[in-house]
């Protein structure tokens, strides 16, 4: 795939923000990424050189607009206009977190539509195609008006619950509140057991009250609790302490993007130990740093899942054969 001499080769390189996953989907496609140099000015300013001639190329630039989120987001439009100045035969922005993918309405009055000025950001800086990881909402696909190719995290993330032995019979996954039911019967569909809904009301911007549970009984059960992403954990936390107080026997708990921001770690290890929390699952889509990784957390990688999609989009083929039909229903 890197070395087939002509042209037209494909060419993997990575910002700052997740090089490490960067360099995974690297050498699951046979090779090492593209040379590049990236650093800031003393005034804090970007300072981006591609350090190899791209010229032709089918480049995909790794980048994660996770935190700083603002720096991230800034060097990957950045890069994206070095490259756009290169000739390159086409550009794809490899999105593993979309950041501002939560501000993707106008859900009050005088608020801006952030999820779509960053898509007109990265198209207008030189993408020509976007590969993303559970978008927080499906609709941010079309608020591009270049092609994405929208992955889902679902198949690992079940893989690994599966690969705990848990009695199909024991089993309940619990989607935190009504608008995760979708995502939540999507993994029930992979791992099996039962589901669970439950009734969140948010009070605030930075808080929620957990009510009542609807569904299957969790009193005895092993409880899944899944979500595409875990941010200051409130909503996550609420959903394991009404499984406890349900008389779940065990809890874990899986999402795509473990961003972790303000008091989650906190949060998270104090009902660790109260409310049988078992584990904490999540992909590295975001990269965890120190002070955020716990000793019951478990990272899963989905290098794999990306290389498997970059290698379809280069040679022009569907990346619908990487879905079943056991994945999410919106798939492309």
């Amino acid at each position: 795939m890197f070395g087939n001499g002509n042209n037209h080769k494909l060419k993997i390189f990575s910002g700052r923000a997740n090089r490490v996953l960067a360099e995974k989907i690297a050498i699951d496609l046979g090779g090492a990424l593209g040379r590049i140099s990236i650093g800031d000015f003393p005034d804090g300013e970007t300072s981006v050189r591609i350090d190899e001639d791209v010229r032709g190329r089918d480049v995909f630039i790794v980048q994660s607009i996770c935190t700083p989120v603002n720096q991230n987001l800034m060097e990957l439009l950045i890069m994206l206009d070095a490259f756009k100045r290169a000739s390159p035969a086409r550009i794809t922005a490899v999105l593993p977190y979309y950041g501002y993918a939560r501000q993707d309405r106008k859900d009050k009055g005088r608020v801006p539509i952030s999820a779509k000025l960053v898509a007109n950001l990265i198209t207008k800086a030189g993408a020509n195609r976007v590969l993303a990881l559970d978008l927080h909402a499906a609709q941010i696909q079309g608020f591009f008006d270049i092609p994405v190719d929208h992955l889902y995290a679902v198949k690992e993330l079940a893989k690994h619950i599966r690969s705990l032995d848990i009695p199909p019979d024991e089993l309940v996954v619990l989607s935190p509140d009504e608008g995760s039911i979708k995502k939540a019967l999507d993994f029930q569909k992979n791992v099996g057991g039962k589901i669970a809904v439950i009734d969140k009301r948010r009070t605030s911007a930075t808080e929620v009250k957990q009510g009542h549970l609807i569904g299957a009984p969790v009193d005895g059960k092993s409880v899944i609790i899944y979500d595409d992403m875990i941010s200051t954990a409130g909503t996550i936390v609420g959903a394991i302490k009404v499984a406890h107080e349900h008389g779940a026997k065990q809890v874990f708990v899986g999402a795509t993007h473990g961003v972790l921001c303000g008091k989650a770690i906190e949060n998270l290890k104090a009902v660790n130990v109260d409310c049988n929390l078992v584990q904490i699952a999540v992909t590295d889509s975001v990269p965890l740093t120190p002070e955020k990784q716990l000793a019951n957390m478990k990272v899963i990688s989905v290098a794999s899942l990306f290389a498997k999609a970059i290698q379809r989009i280069h040679g022009n083929e569907s990346i619908s054969a990487l879905f079943t039909d056991e994945s999410p229903s919106d798939k492309r």
